[in-house]
């Protein structure tokens, strides 16, 4: 192969050429690249400069390297869970569609915080307002795949509930409980990824250069008051996140 004339570093030319040979098949998923000296030779660069295109190539999470064996292109992994994100329920008694698969991988941990600059305009308070909080690490059993989920609530809304006594409860239960007090209940829920942090790395056992799904759900009462903040964090390689959708009147209409 001659040289390759593109513009950029020229460790990135090589990234490029590379990932290119991937994407047209010429290396499938699994397969073995070139070693070093091959890829010196195709493209008619120095070690460091291969060894820099390697090193973005495995950032971008398109190759494993493993020590003494070579670079692989990494399979493209089918999410081998679906977590149903739904509530479901008659108005007084409430189910979320993915607590049926919620199996501890450890006791949970039910603390007193409070609200930061993140949380604190989810829930409509101000900085260093009372809060009760619970996290759980999960995992399906069927695939083993893990993830995080945080419960928030704040003090104004446990109070003269049960959840006073009891905050560390699942979200289903959590939900008849306001709905009981007298909340008539809806949700926003927003999803993002990006790339996880040490200790989420570690506790959901993210490979290397994946990123995270980091789904966001506020539970609104009257007035569109939030009354508790969900947090759900899962690799993005193990899991894809659905819901069930319905048609909803205008907010003017409801009204």
């Amino acid at each position: 192969m001659s040289e390759i004339k593109r513009p950029g570093a020229l460790y990135q030319q090589v990234a490029a050429a590379i990932r290119d040979a991937i994407l047209a098949g010429e290396f499938p998923p699994g397969a073995a690249l070139p070693s070093e000296s091959q890829l010196i030779e195709r493209y008619k660069v120095s070690r460091p400069t291969v060894r820099n295109a390697i090193s973005a190539l495995r950032s971008e999470g398109l190759i494993d390297v493993q020590h003494g064996k070579g670079s692989f292109v990494r399979a493209l992994p089918t999410p081998t869970m679906t977590i149903d994100r739904s509530v479901h329920g008659d108005g007084q008694e409430l189910t979320t569609g993915d607590e049926a698969s919620w199996l501890p991988a450890e006791q949970p941990t039910v603390y007193r915080t409070t609200a930061s600059a993140t949380t604190g305009p989810l829930l409509g308070l101000a900085g260093g307002e009372a809060l009760f909080g619970s996290d759980w690490l999960l995992v399906d059993p069927k695939s083993s795949a893990r993830w995080m989920h945080r419960v928030l609530i704040p003090f104004t809304t446990a109070e003269g509930t049960p959840l006073a006594d009891e905050p560390g409860r699942r979200p289903a239960a959590i939900y008849s409980i306001l709905t009981t007090a007298g909340h008539h209940l809806r949700w926003t829920e927003t999803v993002t990824a990006r790339m996880p942090l040490p200790d989420e790395r570690a506790a959901l056992e993210i490979p290397d250069a994946t990123p995270l799904l980091h789904t966001t759900r506020v539970t609104h009462g009257a007035d569109d008051q939030p009354l508790l903040l969900e947090e759900l964090r899962v690799s993005a390689d193990r899991a894809q996140i659905a819901y069930h959708i319905t048609a909803e009147a205008p907010a003017r209409a409801r009204a």
